[in-house]
């Protein structure tokens, strides 16, 4: 049984860890996994060539487990899939351009108005803060900004100041960051960011031009929590890649014989800070992973 598995970039240490989680479900479950990742980060030409070139393959792949670069760029290869008959099973972003027998995801608003309320929350209600967002037509991106807008909404002492995009790289992040601080000599009391690549990046700037600003992230890639550990980064909310790849190639596996599976899986919001991080304080590889039955029963 083999499984096309399609991450979105070779830069973010939170797709890296969703490649692992599929090898680790599959080596449970005696399936194989083929990775398909653009070689430019993110690119819908790039994953719709690589889709295409899965499709070429003789035998071709039993499922795909895919997460789109983008919310709609990718479809016309996502249609080849389904005309070719080969179930999907999505993860991380939500598809709409075909049918797919899973999906696999956290509510990524959620989970951004979780990590801005205890963000606002550790400021007391008041300050200025500068939102770090990813990448414009990332759906990912855009549903975490609007919780972060939500998020301000509720707390009137708490002024978004500044808005740039780090376009979930860490040197597109400290760059960008440089130069608001160098255009912005107030600065910012925290900064609010879409990732945690991101995070470090805003750290490394915040560093370099000798500024404070509690920060927090979202993925608890291992780097955030190092930084947690460390005091150099207030917190991070668990959008936990790895998982979903784990369950997504859980759900194809098991779908391809003929076992019953969750159409959508979501996991729940958690926030990583200076309390609990020892739980995640762990490479990839060590980190625990949930099956599908174990989640069954924690409902």
């Amino acid at each position: 049984m083999r499984l096309a598995v399609f991450t979105k970039n070779l830069t973010n240490p939170a797709y890296a860890a969703a490649r692992l989680g599929a090898e680790r479900a599959a080596a449970q479950l005696g399936a194989e996994v083929l990775h398909f990742v653009p070689q430019k980060g993110d690119d819908p030409d790039e994953q719709r060539a690589l889709i295409d070139e899965a499709l070429a393959l003789s035998p071709r792949p039993d499922a795909f487990v895919l997460s789109p670069v983008h919310a709609s760029k990718v479809d016309p290869a996502i249609r080849r899939v389904a005309a070719a008959g080969i179930p999907m099973i999505g993860f991380v972003n939500p598809i709409d351009a075909a049918p797919m027998a899973a999906y696999v995801s956290s509510d990524d608003f959620q989970l951004a108005q979780g990590i801005a309320h205890y963000l606002f929350t550790h400021l007391k209600g008041q300050g200025h803060v500068l939102v770090v967002t990813g990448p414009e037509e990332s759906f990912t991106s855009r549903e975490r900004l609007r919780g972060f807008q939500a998020a301000a909404s509720a707390h009137p002492g708490i002024l978004l100041v500044g808005q740039i995009a780090g376009d979930y790289v860490r040197e597109v992040a400290r760059d960008r960051t440089a130069q608001w601080l160098r255009e912005n000599v107030a600065g910012a009391d925290a900064c609010l960011v879409a990732n945690d690549i991101m995070a470090i990046g805003v750290l490394d700037a915040l560093e370099g031009a000798g500024r404070t600003a509690a920060v927090v992230g979202v993925n608890a890639i291992p780097q955030a929590i190092e930084a947690i550990a460390a005091g150099r980064m207030l917190a991070t909310a668990d959008f936990n890649a790895m998982q979903m790849a784990y369950l997504a190639t859980e759900c194809a596996v098991r779908h391809l014989r003929g076992e019953a599976i969750p159409t959508r899986v979501e996991l729940t919001v958690q926030i990583v800070n200076q309390s609990n991080y020892a739980a995640w304080n762990l490479p990839y590889a060590q980190r625990p992973v949930i099956t599908l039955e174990q989640l069954r029963r924690q409902k």
